[in-house]
């Protein structure tokens, strides 16, 4: 019982957010840092045997330890790289750039590569919609292709870098709770997913034999593409992901004030507002690791962790305990990140106790939450996607197959020990 009562303050926290998102029938009316702070401070309010000034110590330890301030560094320079890059037009450029070098008949292979290559440069999937299925969208039109289906490729590409983008919510997240390097981390996910891409990538090729289209092309600035580039392959090189994000901010500003493209103030204001963007992520994360640290200070962790491995009896279990705990909590939140925030400690200490391999354990973490959030409909991708593509949300999900076979991916790499290397 008192183990419940422990955990009750994520079960507020679900009851808030997602009870009563389906109630009003609006996953964005309740603001999930309202839904965190309640759940918060009911936490502070049930725990038991300390004063209040040493319940609220115990939360300002968990918002204020290293590895959430390791986050929200990286949360920081992230938001300032990517408006930067972004107001700079390095988005328009790398399209341009993505779309320009391939044939027409390679139009569905070429946008799924477009957003891949996109999504794993900005780190966000959103992003990745919002500057991709305007296009798709034209494309359809143009071509007589469905709309539905342009705008899943390009939903699929955009989790594709999501999963594994440097600078993403997610790898930030998982790697963090799990305690591990981002390009470990990459590395074993790109074992899993890669598959999965290359199959898709192929499917789409024999698909698109026969397509033609007249959509224009803007002119490629190439110069504009070199940000991203700089920052995914310092940080696939090894550098450590704020040097490289640091890197990235400072080309924004030397290739756009030497250009004449942006000047100094402008820059400034740019990384600026790229950092105020970061400030509900930034709070969430802040309350999420107070919250688990009074749960956690109360037993709750403890108790989650024995009843979710009461069955479990070697790695493959933990691994799937893991991929379950992940996926479920992106259900209720609708946020990915929101989900590997709220299990990454639970799964930390299961795959300590089991033995589980924290790089692996990072990548079931990101690449389960990923899939599970591409095929929410109320999900923030979905809605975008539909939104600007003037279609409704569930007409996309039967075109997900990137995500579908990631899914699969994930699941055999887990029931069938692989990569080998790190099972």
């Amino acid at each position: 019982m008192k183990g419940l009562i422990a955990l009750s303050p994520l079960a507020v926290f679900v009851a808030l957010y997602l009870v009563t998102s389906l109630v009003v029938g609006d996953f964005y009316k309740v603001p999930i840092t309202v839904a965190f702070l309640f759940a918060s401070i009911y936490a502070i309010a049930i725990a038991r045997g300390q004063s209040l000034p040493e319940r609220i110590k115990v939360f300002g330890r968990g918002a204020g330890s290293e590895g959430v301030m390791m986050m929200l560094w990286i949360f920081i320079l992230a938001g300032a790289f990517a408006n930067s890059a972004k107001e700079l037009g390095c988005i328009d450029a790398t399209v341009a750039a993505a779309l320009a070098i391939l044939p027409p008949e390679w139009m569905l292979a070429g946008l799924f590569l477009a957003a891949c290559f996109i999504s794993i440069a900005i780190g966000t999937s959103v992003g990745t919609i919002v500057a991709l299925v305007p296009i798709a969208a034209g494309m359809a039109t143009t071509t007589g292709t469905s709309t539905a289906l342009m705008t899943a490729i390009v939903v699929g590409g955009a989790f594709f870098g999501d999963n594994l983008s440097f600078i993403s919510d997610t790898t930030v997240v998982a790697t963090s709770t799990q305690g591990c390097r981002m390009s470990d981390k990459f590395r074993v996910n790109a074992f899993i997913v890669m598959p999965a891409a290359i199959a898709i990538l192929i499917a789409y090729v024999v698909m698109g034999s026969g397509i033609s289209t007249s959509a224009q092309v803007p002119a490629v600035r190439f110069w504009l593409v070199i940000p991203y580039l700089a920052v995914f392959i310092t940080a696939v090189c090894g550098l450590n992901v704020m040097a490289a994000l640091t890197l990235g901010i400072a080309l924004t500003g030397i290739i756009g004030i030497s250009t004449g493209t942006t000047e100094f103030f402008e820059w400034l204001n740019s990384v600026g507002k790229g950092i105020l963007s970061m400030s509900e992520l930034i709070i969430i994360s802040m309350m999420a690791g107070g919250l688990l640290e009074v749960v956690k200070e109360n037993g709750g962790i403890d108790f989650a962790i024995k009843k979710v491995t009461s069955r479990v009896k070697g790695k493959r279990g933990a691994e799937l305990s893991i991929a379950a705990m992940v996926a479920m909590v992106d259900v209720c939140t609708a946020n990915n990140t929101v989900a590997i925030l709220t299990v990454g400690g639970i799964a930390k200490q299961i795959g300590d106790r089991f033995g589980v391999d924290k790089r692996k354990a990072a990548s079931i973490l990101d690449t389960f939450s990923c899939t599970m959030q591409g095929f929410l409909p109320y999900g923030a991708q979905l809605l975008m996607a539909a939104g600007l593509a003037s279609i409704s949300p569930t007409a996309i999900i039967p075109y997900l197959y990137y995500p579908m076979a990631v899914g699969l991916c994930a699941l055999a790499a887990i029931l069938l020990r692989y990569p080998r290397r790190y099972s």
